[in-house]
């Protein structure tokens, strides 16, 4: 039985959108995409690279899907872990929207009214990661039905005001243990939790 991951770059106030580039998503007006790129570093690098390798398959959103399929297939490199993993690997497609067949090898579209259950069905059937990169809309839809298992937050030493966030107001109270947390020389803390049930509260001294 495999494992569902998502990765995920975001800022100190919890903003995802666009850390590539300035084009990379200006949707809803917004004006500060490509704020991760200040603070690559070498020990992220690494860190990204681990990840990739422990991939089995991808679950994509369309947004993430359409901009990695427009970069990725142009800049195919076996010896790039990621250009490859990406390239060659079983990518499941979330959306309503695209219809096969697809342009980017190992494509398979998955429409929402049978999601959860084509996503359980996939991962079951696999020994390794099927991770989710990005994809914002899909991850607080996984995170609402408990279907992450492992979650990877990069958070990045600025903070934006503006832009759509990771977790939504109105997500579900969830507790999570912490497997993993560093700090890079840039700055860049990298946490890995398991969300471990609902959330518990009390009063603090009691």
């Amino acid at each position: 039985m495999g494992k569902l991951t998502v990765t995920t770059f975001v800022t100190l106030d919890g903003v995802m959108q666009a850390p590539g580039g300035p084009e990379e998503d200006p949707s809803g007006g917004f004006e500060y995409g490509g704020w991760q790129a200040p603070y690559g570093d070498e020990e992220t690098g690494e860190f990204i690279l681990d990840v990739f390798g422990r991939a089995e398959a991808f679950l994509l959103g369309r947004r993430t899907y359409e901009i990695f399929a427009g970069y990725w297939p142009q800049h195919d490199d076996p010896a790039n872990p990621v250009a490859s993993r990406l390239n060659r690997l079983p990518k499941y497609v979330a959306t309503a929207s695209l219809k096969e067949p697809a342009e980017w090898e190992a494509t398979t579209f998955v429409d929402g009214e049978h999601l959860q259950s084509e996503i359980v069905r996939i991962k079951d059937a696999m020994a390794g990661e099927l991770q989710v990169w990005g994809s914002g809309a899909l991850a607080q839809w996984l995170l609402a039905r408990d279907l992450v298992e492992e979650l990877n937050l990069l958070v990045y030493p600025v903070f934006l005001g503006a832009g759509r966030k990771l977790f939504p107001t109105g997500g579900l109270p969830t507790a999570c243990e912490v497997l993993t947390s560093r700090t890079t020389a840039s700055g860049t803390s990298i946490h890995t939790y398991r969300p471990s049930g609902r959330a518990t509260f009390g009063t603090v001294g009691d």
